[in-house]
């Protein structure tokens, strides 16, 4: 059994809280920190089963009964309790993105090197089972060597303003999740990233410094290209969508739906919306990729998404954004430099 500490009770911490509890029986969570924490959080707490709250998530770093710790606070956090945490010799669970920062995901990277604890990154699209089915048949060769691969990802609503000036912009809170999606699905990284984007769907968000529309197209180390797709608001719903071409044929897969059922009568033929955001669509996903960290402490193998992993997206997001500025296409050695 592993005692986890989860930092951060917001939405995503209470995502985990509730995987943990249902579908992880291999771990347990005996304390949840949120400098936020009030009478109603903590009796949700209580209600999951968890012993302890606190304000202070040093609580959790300082207890030598906790294993692991998942980083679900804001994003600004992630590196330094990152940092706190593995220098505390605490497995390490931590949302997306480790930092936008380059220099302080290498802050992280220097102190996993000096104190080897596991570390995952929270990239749950890779444990989506449409995606993992893309996934294997790439990989047995079923649409022989890769030529194109397209992700299509539009959320069903457009993030409030206030949010996108914190965000970090398109690129690296919402197309950082298709950026790994296309190292995952090409199974290499990308070398050169070209933008094309725009504001279509609110002003607001270009008042704030961000586009809301965009295009990517991307060059990926074994000689493919990659097309990404990104809109902020797709009226029927969320729309997560992948298909990877090649030499020999296609794999693709659609979106979710509540059910498959489709009415075909004198009206037309139509089917089910489908599901409406990333809660209902990967919920699985999140206890998938919990379950996959767990099982790395359990065995002491490593974690199917490392540091590296997490710092990959954040220079493929870096390089979008300056393509966008520069209008042009901008090599991912470029952002090393």
């Amino acid at each position: 059994m592993v005692t986890v500490g989860i930092i951060g009770a917001g939405r995503i911490g209470r995502v985990h809280t509730q995987s943990i509890r249902t579908q992880v029986p291999e771990a347990v969570t005996k304390t949840i920190a949120d400098p936020f924490m009030n009478e109603k959080t903590e009796a949700w707490a209580k209600e999951n089963g968890i012993a302890n709250v606190t304000t202070n998530y040093k609580d959790i770093l300082n207890d030598p009964e906790i294993d692991a710790v998942l980083i679900c606070s804001s994003t600004d956090t992630h590196s330094p309790i990152s940092v706190e945490a593995i220098k505390a010799g605490k497995h390490v669970f931590c949302e997306k993105p480790i930092d936008h920062d380059i220099t302080k995901i290498q802050e992280v990277i220097t102190a996993l090197n000096e104190n080897p604890v596991k570390y995952q990154v929270g990239f749950n699209r890779r444990f989506d089972h449409n995606f993992q089915a893309v996934k294997k048949a790439v990989d047995a060769g079923k649409i022989g060597e890769k030529h194109i691969i397209k992700i299509t990802s539009r959320d069903p609503e457009p993030p409030a303003p206030e949010y996108v000036k914190v965000s970090g912009g398109i690129f690296l809170d919402m197309t950082i999740h298709d950026f790994d999606m296309v190292r995952y699905l090409a199974g290499c990284d990308a070398t050169e990233v070209y933008v094309a984007a725009a504001n279509l769907v609110d002003p607001a968000i270009g008042e704030a410094g961000d586009v809301d529309t965009a295009i990517i197209t991307l060059e990926m180390e074994d000689g493919s290209l990659a097309v990404i797709d990104n809109s902020r608001k797709a009226v029927y719903g969320y729309d997560q969508r992948a298909e990877v071409f090649g030499s020999k044929g296609m794999v693709s897969t659609g979106n979710d739906s509540a059910t498959k059922a489709v009415i075909a009568n004198e009206e037309g033929i139509t089917s089910e919306k489908p599901l409406y955001f990333f809660l209902e669509r990967y919920m699985d996903a999140y206890a998938n990729e919990v379950k996959a960290f767990i099982h790395a402490i359990e065995t002491d193998t490593d974690t199917p998404l490392g540091v590296d992993d997490g710092l990959k997206p954040v220079l493929m997001g870096l390089a979008a954004k300056k393509s966008l500025e520069e209008h042009r296409p901008v090599k991912i050695s470029e952002i090393l430099a």
